[in-house]
């Protein structure tokens, strides 16, 4: 394809607003607009093609994944020289956690883009900060590790992302609420399934996370440890509410009657 034909493609072709898009999110414009279409397939919309192989975004995703990582790693690494590894992998973790590229992807527009099915139980909370994945990995793919280096570190990361803002946020509830348990000398269990009234292709999970063989919280994910971490943050709520501490009152008094017994 020659220079002119590119330029008169993205100019007045059918996929123009697409590359006006990712210019605009990524100040760059696309070489290969096919990879960056296919980071906005879900796998919930999925494509059958010939062969029965289903296309959907989420092998750019595993990819965009490893990219972030990466990245990150190596920017925190160097911007604190001083800080022991148990800080650089939390804050690696709040970085890229669910939460927060699901809220980086609302605010780039991800959200009116990503093409999903959302008919039946379909519930999947994190699928705008998925597609951003799949969009870093096309966009690795597509202009190499350097670009996508510095498009995140110069421009995605200081615009979207407060670093001291992000310190103070919580986001490992499951760690935090067992530490919590062990403190105050009460067992907690989780109990994790599949999810078998969900419907639609992307699997989800159940967690129930019981204190003091007290069910105390409930939680849906995608993965396993989301659903875990979905339960322990609802149980956080109830137990910073009073029906909580009534419940484990309750609780405490039952077990020391029977005790005197």
């Amino acid at each position: 394809m020659g220079f002119i034909t590119r330029i008169s493609n993205r100019l007045w072709g059918a996929d123009r607003e697409y590359y006006r898009a990712f210019r605009k999110i990524f100040g760059t414009t696309p070489d290969n607009i096919e990879l960056y279409k296919l980071a906005l397939v879900h796998r919930s919309a999925s494509v059958r093609v010939e062969g029965g192989e289903n296309i959907n975004n989420e092998r750019l995703e595993f990819l965009g994944d490893a990219v972030l990582e990466s990245i990150i790693s190596d920017y925190l690494f160097i911007e604190y020289p001083h800080e022991p590894e148990g800080f650089l992998t939390k804050t690696r973790a709040k970085i890229v956690s669910r939460q927060s590229l699901n809220a980086l992807a609302v605010k780039l527009g991800l959200d009116k883009m990503v093409i999903y099915n959302a008919t039946g139980n379909f519930a999947q909370k994190h699928l705008f900060g998925d597609c951003f994945e799949a969009l870093i990995g096309a966009l690795y793919l597509d202009k190499g590790y350097n670009k996508v280096n510095r498009i995140v570190l110069n421009d995605l990361l200081p615009r979207y992302i407060d670093l001291e803002d992000l310190s103070q946020v919580e986001n490992d509830h499951k760690s935090r609420l067992i530490e919590w348990c062990q403190k105050s000398k009460r067992t907690i269990r989780f109990h994790t399934e599949a999810d078998g009234e969900h419907e639609g292709n992307a699997p989800m999970f159940l967690s129930r996370v019981l204190i003091d063989d007290m069910r105390m919280g409930i939680g849906h994910g995608s993965t396993k440890k989301e659903a875990e971490q979905d339960a322990a943050q609802n149980a956080w709520a109830l137990l910073g509410d009073e029906m909580g501490d009534f419940i484990l009152d309750k609780y405490d008094h039952i077990r020391n009657e029977g005790g005197k017994r």
